[in-house]
């Protein structure tokens, strides 16, 4: 698999101290999109699943965490490898968020049993295409068009609670590369 991030503890994306994951790679290219660094895969982050999770295990010994987000690039690019992730996370936490800019009628409708895996282990999905013009602030999404899933119906209250008591909010994290500015942008950004 590719990835480019791992941060932790992401504060802005979701309930709690969450471990965030973003993917490189992206079919779907949206204008505007707060990533385009990711859309390439790189040889330098490709990673297996088995490692990433050792990674996420030495942060998970001696920290709390309360969930994961996956965003990108293209997490749903990514099929077989997310799969085979989120079994591995799952006795860390079942409280996944995953970004896609497919719909989720466009990811039931495949026919690669690893799409079907991936989903069936998702807590929350926001899907649908970064439109830049939608950008008007809506929690947890980057454009209005976008529609939050929560497919795990054990996180519904838990999500409610979130979304109602909740504002987006800009964290930024120090790397080697520079700053990583985490959380939904402004168009203006």
């Amino acid at each position: 698999m590719n990835i480019a991030r791992i941060l932790y503890p992401v504060k802005v994306l979701g309930p709690g101290d969450r471990i965030g994951l973003w993917l490189c790679g992206c079919s779907r290219k949206c204008n505007g999109c707060s990533n385009p660094e990711l859309w390439a895969k790189r040889p330098e982050y490709e990673i297996t699943p088995d490692e990433v999770f050792s990674l996420i295990q030495k942060i998970s010994s001696s920290h709390q965490v309360d969930g994961f987000t996956i965003s990108g690039g293209e997490p749903m690019d990514q099929p077989e490898d997310l799969a085979s992730l989120l079994s591995l996370i799952k006795p860390i936490s079942e409280d996944t968020l995953v970004y896609t800019g497919y719909r989720l009628e466009e990811l039931q409708a495949r026919d690669d049993q690893a799409t079907k895996i991936a989903l069936n282990s998702i807590a929350v999905l926001i899907d649908g295409p970064y439109i830049e013009e939608q950008n008007d602030g809506s929690l947890l999404r980057g454009s209005s068009n976008q529609k939050i899933h929560v497919l795990n119906t054990k996180y519904d209250k838990q999500y409610q609670r979130y979304m109602a008591e909740t504002q987006n909010r800009i964290q930024n994290f120090t790397t080697a590369d520079g700053i990583v500015s985490v959380g939904i942008h402004h168009p203006t950004f």
